[in-house]
C-alpha cells in the first residue's frame, strides 16, 4: 500500500468529507490520505462513497491503489466533460493518432521519392510527380450523436481521400 500514512488522530479524506469518525480499519484511509480531500470529493460526487467502498471491497488488495487512481481519473474526466468523460479524451487522442499516421505516410512517401530521385535521376520532374495519398478514414457520420464533437474540419481533412499532391506546401503542418 504505497502512500499509506499511519494515522495518529487524523481522519482520512473520505471520513472528513462525510463528517464521520475514521475507524482504524477504514477502507478509504490507505487510498485517500487526509490531505487529499479534493480527490475524494470528486470521486464521491461522481460515484458516491457507498459505491466506491463496494468497489474497493470487491477488488483484491494489490489492485486497490490502481482502482482508486482509475476512479479518480474517471471522476476528473467526467466532471470536465459530463457527457463523454474519459471516452471523449480517448476518442480525441485516437483521432489525432490517425491524422498523424496519415501525415507520416505522406512524409515517408516524399522522402522515398526524394531518395529515389537522388540515386536514379536528378531530374526536377521526379520531385513534382503526383503522389497518391493513402486513404484517410472518414470519422463523420450523418447521425448527430457522439461523432459530432469530433467532426470539425482539421488541417488534415483539407486533402480528400483520392486527391494527389504536387506541391508539398499544401500539406498541413500539425503542431
Amino acid at each position: 500500500m504505497k502512500g499509506y500514512e499511519p494515522r495518529s488522530s487524523s481522519s482520512c479524506a473520505a471520513c472528513k468529507l462525510l463528517k464521520r469518525r475514521c475507524v482504524p480499519n477504514c477502507i478509504f484511509a490507505p487510498y485517500f490520505r487526509s490531505d487529499e480531500c479534493k480527490k475524494f470529493a470528486k470521486v464521491h460526487k461522481v460515484f458516491g462513497a457507498s459505491n466506491v467502498s463496494k468497489i474497493l471491497i470487491e477488488v483484491s488488495e494489490e489492485q486497490r491503489e490502481d482502482t482508486v487512481n482509475s476512479l479518480a481519473y474517471e471522476a476528473e474526466a467526467r466532471l470536465r466533460d459530463p457527457v463523454y468523460g474519459c471516452i471523449g479524451a480517448i476518442a480525441l487522442l485516437q483521432r489525432k493518432m490517425v491524422e498523424l499516421q496519415h501525415d507520416l505516410a505522406i512524409a515517408k512517401d516524399r522522402l522515398a521519392r526524394c531518395h529515389a530521385a537522388a540515386t536514379v535521376l536528378p531530374s526536377p520532374d521526379v520531385l513534382h510527380a503526383h503522389v497518391s495519398l493513402p486513404p484517410f478514414p472518414d470519422f463523420c457520420t450523418s447521425s448527430n450523436d457522439f461523432n459530432d464533437i469530433f467532426c470539425h474540419t482539421s488541417p488534415s481533412q483539407l486533402l480528400s481521400r483520392h486527391e494527389t499532391v504536387d506541391d508539398f506546401n499544401q500539406i498541413p503542418y500539425i503542431f
